[in-house]
């Protein structure tokens, strides 16, 4: 395989001006509508990039649980090495590709907490593995083998078994607001619409086209 060979064209659709809202949280709110009409698979699958007090960056893919007016939501574990991260430089960037409509949509802002009740409310909603695997494991920390995750498991099972699992004191969620934003649509001879959102002021977004 030669990766420099490896091309493909991009023709399903065109991106103007006039086509996206003038608040690109609910443009967005619009490609992730059309992606669920698509059947796209993971959705809202996101890269989500973070850097420590250093500048060093990491980067890992989080699912997209929440969007309101505010920002982009996701959840996590405070302990992992995203939290951390975030503690030290709490600001962020993210990308979400969806390859079927040969689309992809960036942001980058600053990243505040959420209140406990809004992640009690969406750690309600997990499914009871899930609920249990954000006590069992300390998301990036080493353990010895397999065995040991599964053997916590167990007795967190264990432990709540029969009783509502209650939201840990070191999982919660996270809030992304956005600074600025970016649509875009694949084109051919790799002539892609890009569309840019950065704000002006708290709440005015100003909308550019930029060159691809």
């Amino acid at each position: 395989m030669k990766l420099a060979d490896i091309r493909r064209e991009y023709a399903r659709a065109v991106l103007n001006e006039s086509d996206t809202d003038p608040d690109p949280l609910q443009q967005l709110r619009r490609w992730l509508t059309a992606a669920e009409h698509a059947e796209v698979a993971e959705l809202n699958a996101m890269t989500l990039a973070t850097a420590d007090a250093s500048g060093q960056p990491s980067a890992r893919i989080v699912l997209l649980k929440g969007l309101d007016a505010t920002g982009l939501q996701f959840f996590t574990d405070y302990r992992s090495r995203k939290a951390s991260e975030l503690a030290a430089n709490p600001r962020a960037a993210v990308v979400i590709h969806w390859p079927e409509l040969e689309r992809q949509v960036r942001a980058v802002g600053a990243v505040e907490r959420l209140d406990p009740a809004e992640s009690w409310a969406y750690f309600r909603t997990r499914p009871a593995g899930s609920q249990v695997g954000a006590w069992a494991s300390q998301q990036s920390a080493p353990i010895a083998s397999r065995d040991v995750l599964d053997r916590e498991v167990a007795r967190v099972q264990g432990e709540f078994a029969g009783h509502e699992i209650p939201l840990p004191p070191h999982w919660g969620g996270y809030r992304l607001v956005p600074q600025e934003m970016e649509f875009w649509q694949g084109r051919p001879s790799r002539l892609h619409d890009r569309i840019h959102y950065s704000r002006n002021g708290q709440t005015e977004w100003h909308r550019v086209r930029l060159a691809p």
